[in-house]
């Protein structure tokens, strides 16, 4: 039976001489982190009519447009680590791919898995925010029938939506599961492709903000979120957002 993989130790090929990226988390113990691409991914129907999309459903589908997303979000992610052409290049390249089960990260996974020629696994813990009774709903639909809670849901962090989660309950599944890619080794990049809310949990809880303050945090359809991760809990954020639709 294989050992387990030790989380302070780099993946096999990294070059441990990698100078310190600029402007990074000073780590003067030369201990190397876990860095997480986070993809949201390409739009739906759902998303350019404005309605809530969660996981309480599979789909929806990608749109026409939510598929050109992904392949430009799949190129972005192949130039990650790829000399000074590329972005972010004194980062591992990416060598795992993980997505939420839905069907609209589940495509937009497959279109980085092809571009980058690796599997896609799949991780619940990474699925959007259940919106229970709000499912496919507008925001103007939800205050007509639960007036000023969509406004909690978002600005409190811990209110819970009917049949639904709150923000503090996907952060608390989503951490663990950033916090299990960091135990299967550091050196080396993974891409999470998942959703905004969800994105967002894992961005604010790395920059250590209260579940109240995530809903501030932008994270536009197709972009990247890049995060940093070690073993010892320590994080850094290094970028929010970065757009790849074109």
């Amino acid at each position: 039976m294989a050992a387990a993989p030790d989380p302070t130790q780099a993946a096999p090929g990294y070059d441990t001489h990698m100078r310190r990226p600029p402007g990074s988390v000073s780590r003067f113990d030369g201990a190397l982190p876990l860095t997480a691409v986070l993809v949201r991914h390409g739009v739906t129907p759902m998303t350019e009519a404005g309605a809530y999309s969660g996981s309480d459903v599979p789909g929806p589908a990608l749109s026409a447009r939510g598929r050109g997303q992904a392949a430009e979000a799949a190129d972005a992610v192949f130039r990650i680590g790829r000399d000074v052409r590329g972005l972010w290049p004194d980062v591992p390249q990416p060598s795992a791919v993980v997505a939420s089960p839905m069907v609209r990260t589940q495509e937009t996974a497959a279109a980085v898995g092809r571009r980058l020629g690796l599997p896609v696994t799949q991780d619940e813990q990474f699925a959007e925010c259940r919106f229970g009774d709000w499912e496919g709903l507008t925001a103007a639909q939800i205050e007509a029938g639960w007036p000023g809670e969509l406004h909690l849901w978002h600005s409190t962090g811990t209110f819970v939506p009917p049949r639904g989660e709150s923000y503090a309950q996907v952060g608390a599944r989503v951490w663990d599961g950033m916090q299990e890619l960091v135990s299967g080794g550091v050196g080396r990049t993974v891409v999470v492709v998942g959703h905004a809310a969800q994105i967002r949990t894992a961005v604010g809880q790395a920059m250590g903000a209260p579940a109240s303050h995530w809903s501030r945090i932008r994270i536009p359809p197709a972009s990247l979120s890049v995060l940093r991760l070690w073993a010892d809990g320590a994080s850094e954020v290094t970028t929010v957002g970065f757009p790849t639709d074109s």
